[in-house]
């Protein structure tokens, strides 16, 4: 079993907390996690699965329900489908912080991010912590070894895609996955949209995968208006499927690039989106590059620290780095991503970092070695920058 990274956190956050919210798209791990952080507390939680009307019948009366098992950690799943509880929630918290029992009261875990963070933000501020959980990284596969990094690449970070029998089963695992999706999940968490064109946004986000986001091309190729086009691309953020990624706003002086970036945020769906079975198919494909890109860019930020933000930057006259981290004031790190064993970068990258003031300079490439593309440069393969920037070493 592949242990994930965020449960010593979110133990951690239980301790410090009385709410921990786990965010994640859908089979990404989230209830295995909880049932793994569940094992080891005492006495026993309660877990409910607010999408089953069995369970969730058993929150008829919330207050009633919490007192009964008060000193239990509740894991709420799905909790999305019931928002009305987050009112319910703070004023449980509260009567309990008067009563002395302040933290580990409630695992949240949801699929859908933006309202959830909304609807909780403002009934629980102060009272909840919030974790993301990705697929799994690359340092989470237990073995490092390139079949294994390739591996996890080609067929994404989703424990089943990743654990298939073989790539062919993985990616009907994935297909199944991308229909379900817009068949019932969709319509479950937003506005009713034609399955047939969000596959076709999906499909066309993945050809042009790590490009700028133009919604008014979207909409032309999907026949609808710019600000329907622009919901449906907030939807796939909202579900934690995609992401943008923005502009770095400093005031350089600059003409800068101000639309985002948008990825696909798990590679095997992208791979799969292009009825991309095995890696050789990923390799003689265009989408090679920027397929490396996304997953690249998904593992870094897998480790940032709460509170950075990660940017692109981009000017008119050509200056171009890929991931721009700002770790603190005297710390910003300019990243190029590469998918070459003998990486080099462009000049625009060079007038990049001098327009940012970048104090370390990277470019993260599939090898397994450290070292120096000129002076001020280093090569550094991705396990090794995901530690740099968790740890600053």
């Amino acid at each position: 079993m592949i242990i994930r990274q965020a449960q010593s956190e979110i133990t951690r956050l239980l301790e410090e907390f009385p709410a921990v919210g786990v965010l994640g798209p859908r089979q990404v791990g989230k209830t295995t996690l909880a049932e793994e952080i569940a094992a080891s507390i005492n006495p026993e939680p309660i877990y409910l699965d607010l999408e089953r009307p069995s369970e969730a019948a058993r929150l008829a009366e919330p207050e009633e329900y919490f007192e009964l098992h008060k000193g239990k950690l509740i894991i709420l799943d799905e909790i999305q489908r019931v928002p009305e509880l987050f009112q319910i929630l703070r004023g449980v918290i509260d009567r309990r912080r008067r009563e002395g029992h302040r933290t580990g009261q409630f695992l949240i875990l949801g699929s859908a991010s933006l309202d959830l963070l909304k609807q909780s933000s403002e009934s629980l501020a102060g009272r909840i912590a919030y974790k993301e959980l990705s697929g799994f990284t690359v340092a989470e596969i237990e073995n490092k070894a390139s079949k294994d990094f390739d591996r996890l690449w080609l067929r994404g970070g989703f424990p089943d895609s990743y654990l298939a029998k073989n790539d062919e089963a993985s990616l009907r695992w994935r297909l199944n996955f991308i229909s379900t999706y817009m068949e019932r999940d969709v319509p479950q968490l937003g506005p009713r949209i034609p399955a047939v064109t969000l596959r076709l946004l999906w499909t066309m986000l993945a050809h042009s995968q790590g490009g700028q986001l133009n919604i008014a091309q979207l909409g032309n190729n999907l026949d609808v208006a710019a600000p329907t086009a622009k919901r449906y691309v907030e939807l796939l953020e909202d579900l934690l499927l995609i992401r943008t990624l923005r502009p770095w706003v400093g005031n350089v002086g600059k003409r800068l690039v101000k639309a985002p970036k948008v990825y696909i945020r798990d590679s095997g769906l992208t791979h799969a989106l292009l009825n991309l079975t095995t890696l050789d198919d990923v390799l003689g494909h265009p989408v090679v590059g920027a397929s490396w890109e996304g997953f690249v860019v998904e593992n870094l930020l897998s480790c940032l620290p709460v509170g950075v933000t990660p940017w692109f930057y981009r000017t008119s006259a050509g200056a171009e780095i890929d991931l721009v981290i700002e770790k603190n004031s005297k710390e910003r790190y300019a990243i190029e991503i590469k998918r070459s064993q003998a990486p080099s970068v462009s000049k625009g990258f060079y007038l990049g970092c001098e327009d940012i003031k970048a104090t370390k300079r990277f470019v993260v490439y599939p090898g397994k070695e450290h070292f120096p593309v000129t002076k001020e440069i280093t090569a550094i393969p991705v396990l090794d920058m995901m530690n740099e920037l968790r740890d600053g070493k």
